[in-house]
């Protein structure tokens, strides 16, 4: 396959792996998440039947997960239950409008099983979805070596670098072989630290991994794109957004990546309705809506009935 396509087929599914916990906010509320959850759960409203694979506890919070998965119709045999460990939090809190957070070790996430994965032989077509935090510790990062190993998939990486939880050479080690890589400004500049302009860390990237395309998201400017073959793209908002906060947003880009992705969309189209997604994301509060009226103006404009 040419490094700057993909054929999608009929019946390609998307493999989500990772993280799955509970936002805690300032005002006391809790709201479902975790970065690939939240793809997932998009993916899911959008028609595109995910697996998602994750471990919960054997807790309260891991029964709100099964119960919030099963009423949205999300296949639960990628989940896992842990008896030893618990349902995953994060503490989030707000400095000048931006997030900060607080991640609880040793969650159930960081012990996702590869001897308890599903069966993955008969998945066709299949894209790998993963961030960069579910692999901080040895046995989820097992488990997804051997989803690497067993699959013939494509892997789609959306680094998410929280700090002590990444170091730069396990990032070097995680993007070989990546098909596609989403990530925001300031992490662009965490893993390429030797260039100090944007361009330099671009073409590093493109020159040193199997790339097809680069996604660069840039906060309330937009996002660029550049392929391995040096084409570039560029989408704005194209209005003012309300943000209530920001948690999720690059997640809900990163589902309409996929989206497009897995329908043959031009990179072009893609970038604009996921800006158009992310944009209206902003608006709640938290990653995740259980309105499913919120996500049909997308799917009738995408015509993904």
């Amino acid at each position: 396959m040419d490094r700057d396509a993909f054929a999608p087929a009929s019946t390609a599914r998307p493999l989500i792996f990772g993280e799955v916990l509970f936002d805690r906010f300032p005002d006391g509320s809790a709201v479902l998440g975790g970065a690939p959850f939240n793809v997932a759960w998009h993916l899911q409203a959008f028609g595109m039947e995910p697996l998602f694979v994750s471990s919960v506890g054997a807790d309260l919070l891991g029964e709100q997960v099964l119960h919030a998965m099963r009423e949205w119709g999300m296949d639960l045999s990628g989940l896992q239950t842990d008896t030893c460990h618990p349902t995953g939090v994060v503490d989030v809190s707000f400095s000048q409008g931006e997030p900060h957070y607080h991640i609880v070790s040793d969650s159930a996430w960081d012990h996702i099983s590869y001897q308890r994965l599903p069966a993955l032989s008969t998945l066709p077509g299949c894209l790998l979805y993963h961030g960069s935090l579910a692999l901080r510790q040895v046995v989820s990062r097992t488990a997804w070596q051997r989803l690497n190993e067993q699959t013939s998939v494509l892997r789609f990486i959306d680094i998410n670098l929280r700090d002590p939880w990444w170091a730069g050479e396990a990032i070097g080690q995680l993007l070989a072989g990546a098909r596609w890589l989403k990530l925001n400004a300031d992490e662009l500049a965490q893993i390429v630290p030797q260039f100090r302009d944007i361009e330099g860390r671009i073409h590093h990237l493109l020159e040193t991994l199997s790339l097809a395309w680069l996604i660069i998201t840039r906060g309330e400017t937009g996002a660029l794109a550049v392929s391995a073959e040096g084409e570039r793209l560029q989408v704005i908002p194209e209005h003012e957004v309300r943000v209530v906060d920001t948690v999720g947003a690059g997640d809900a880009f990163s589902s309409v990546l996929i989206v497009g992705l897995l329908k043959g969309w031009p990179m072009e189209q893609t970038l604009r309705c996921a800006q158009h997604f992310a944009g209206s994301v902003v608006g709640l509060r938290g990653a995740t809506n259980r309105d499913r009226d919120f996500y049909q103006p997308f799917i009738e404009a995408w015509q993904l009935t």
